[in-house]
């Protein structure tokens, strides 16, 4: 454990702020991109599962619920939402037949572009509207930020 010059208090303090505006952000973004993604925008379950299957492909569902903090049969239940969707292919492993590997359609893969694009195009317009120092302390942030979540997901 590193050594802190900040005090319990300041780090609860810290903790409370991330604790409610993560979460206030992701909706901020999920409202944005719903007004501007001309289909039904996938529940984000499914997206981090795209994504994670973007990532590495081939992966199983066990490997994708590790990944994703998930149960496997909700990993699996998605995988069928979206293989019904057309959204993902489920194809049998050639030495396992118990075994399936995840692999994105041209569809999910249009579909990942699109909404990325719509999240990155919403965070960029509201950035500009940050201040220097603003920017330079979100930018400075990242990387405590990545730590924060290898912290929290031990697994990834």
């Amino acid at each position: 454990m590193p050594e802190h010059t900040a005090s319990a208090q300041d780090i609860d303090h810290v903790a409370a702020r991330l604790g409610s505006s993560l979460p206030s952000l992701a909706r901020a973004l999920e409202r944005q991109v719903s007004r501007h993604y001309p289909h039904p925008k996938p529940p984000e379950a499914q997206l981090a599962l795209l994504r994670h299957v973007e990532e590495h492909d081939g992966v199983t569902v066990r490997a994708a619920a590790e990944a994703l903090l998930m149960k496997p049969n909700n990993v699996s239940a998605l995988v069928t939402q979206l293989t019904e969707q057309g959204l993902l292919q489920r194809r049998p492993d050639p030495s396992d037949k118990r075994v399936a590997h995840l692999h994105l359609t041209p569809a999910s893969r249009q579909a990942l572009t699109e909404v990325e694009g719509l999240i990155s195009a919403h965070l960029s317009r509201a950035l500009r509207a940050l201040t220097d120092g603003e920017l330079d302390a979100l930018g400075s942030a990242l990387g405590a930020l990545d730590s924060l979540d290898r912290h929290l997901s031990p697994r990834r």
